[in-house]
């Protein structure tokens, strides 16, 4: 049985709002509040917590929360909710040292990809791979699929008016075709589409490509390597986090196994995620390098369709083949209400339908247009990651969405590391080192005790859940 190792690193959007007379605190000000709790106990804004996470404090005054390494699909959406809960206790235990020095302010962290000035932060994939695999070789031909991909799980997002003539221009009621004179604002599938630069690049910040290909596998590098996806969009709803990673996956596993595909490179990959960005109807042509054209809804039907010859030769044979099996069903549903328009049909599984489905309830109610800012609110606060108060958080509530997993299971992620992987020594080392009051270092691969008394383990192996240098470094934590 083939493993695979998955992870998402998350970057949080941050404010705060006063009360009346309360005076206004920055994002750094915020942050410094927020991580305050973080820094009193292990002296630093960047660290490990027992339940393998990373959790730091990113540029920008972004918190960020990246999952301990998962070999399991539940398990990646139990870690990747379990972040939530640790940045959002972060933000409550905040307001309460706020308001002990007499300010009156909430603050409020956001599980979306951009601002209100149109600064963009992410939201980044991890999968592992074989070292013999070929990242640029993959990329280009994964690139059709990461393009399109927004259509499956995309978080949604209102776009300002574009000047009449533009090729992106888009009408004003959500879900329509295209119109190139239009110069109202519009409703579009992917947060992150409008702020990608690049197709393939070793950099993160200053192209901000789809994939990044710096070799940094926090691995043995003679064994491993990792494909780092920074094109995604943060997700709420589990079913969407789920189709997201799961079907990635597949398609990565597919295209190692060289599994055949219709050629779909695209000629202007960044010039085509704007582009299917803006089109609810799927069916936009896109130029591809060989003359012809397809869209968005085409190449992932290919997609599709190779996966299912994938499966049904005996791929994915692994204990969570159910949760791949329901993505698939998914997958298929939601190419269906696209080509139909029935966007309803997956409101409570894809978090761009179930935000388009608020706005179109609020505007039959009102008769509001895009631009309203009631819209940009549910726009907003649709990703606060606050219980009860964030929509998603009400939509949950009210059982309106889907979920993979329980609160239990979530809870039992924020306190615990994954069993099945690395991940599991490092939780226990950093627990047991924390109860004999040592002071240490972790990184993702490394587990060392400050002093030097101890020897410094490696942990060159993802996959590698027991080892004796882990319990014999633990045992001799307390002598």
């Amino acid at each position: 049985m083939i493993r695979r190792i998955v992870g998402i690193e998350t970057e949080f959007g941050i404010t705060s709002v006063g009360g009346e007379g309360a005076r206004s605190l920055g994002p750094d000000e915020i942050a410094r509040y927020l991580f305050r709790p973080v820094v009193e106990r292990w002296r630093s804004s960047n660290v490990f917590l027992e339940n393998g996470s990373r959790l730091y404090l990113d540029v920008g005054s972004h918190p960020e929360y990246a999952t301990a390494e998962c070999d399991g699909l539940r398990q990646l959406v139990a870690h990747d909710r379990a972040g939530e809960r640790i940045v959002d206790e972060l933000a409550q235990h905040a307001e309460q040292s706020l308001a002990a020095e007499g300010i009156d302010a909430k603050v409020y962290l956001f599980k979306n990809n951009t601002d209100t000035v149109g600064n963009s932060y992410g939201c980044h994939e991890n999968y592992l791979l074989d070292r013999s695999t070929q990242v640029r070789s993959i990329a280009t031909t994964l690139l059709p699929f990461l393009v399109s991909r927004q259509l499956i799980c995309g978080a949604g997002k209102i776009l300002p008016g574009t000047p009449p003539g533009s090729a992106s221009g888009t009408p004003t009621t959500p879900g329509g075709g295209r119109d190139d004179e239009t110069r109202g604002p519009a409703f579009c599938f992917s947060q992150r589409a409008e702020h990608m630069w690049d197709g393939v690049s070793s950099a993160t910040t200053r192209s901000r490509p789809l994939i990044n290909t710096r070799d940094e596998p926090h691995a043995d590098s003679t064994r491993f390597r990792r494909m780092h996806v920074i094109v995604g969009d943060s997700n709420m709803i589990e079913t969407t986090t789920l189709l997201k990673v799961a079907s990635t996956r597949l398609v990565i596993e597919m295209l190692e196994a060289g599994i055949a595909l219709r050629p779909m490179a695209v000629a202007h990959p960044v010039r085509a995620i704007r582009e299917i960005s803006r089109d609810l109807t799927g069916s936009r042509p896109i130029g591809l390098t060989d003359g012809t054209t397809m869209s968005a809804l085409e190449i992932q039907r290919e997609f599709l369709a190779a996966v299912h010859r994938y499966l049904d030769a005996g791929g994915w044979a692994r204990d969570d083949r159910p949760d791949v099996e329901r993505c698939v069903a998914l997958w298929e549903r939601v190419l269906d209400a696209i080509e139909t328009g029935d966007h309803d049909s997956i409101a409570a599984d894809i978090d761009w339908a179930a935000k388009l489905r608020l706005f179109r309830q609020v505007q039959a109610k009102t008769g509001v247009n895009l631009d309203h800012p009631r819209l940009a609110q549910i726009d907003l606060t649709y990703h606060d990651i606050r219980p009860g108060r964030g929509l998603h958080s009400v939509l949950e509530r009210r059982g309106l969405v889907s979920r993979v997993v329980d609160d239990a299971e979530v809870e039992r992620a924020r306190r615990t590391a994954p069993e099945t992987t690395r991940a599991a020594l490092r939780g226990r080392f950093i627990t047991a080192a924390t109860e004999a009051e040592r002071d240490f270092t972790v990184d993702w691969v490394h587990l060392k005790v400050a002093d030097g008394t101890l020897p410094t383990v490696a942990l060159t192996d993802p996959f590698a859940h027991v080892d004796p240098r882990v319990d014999d470094l633990i045992a001799a934590l307390g002598r």
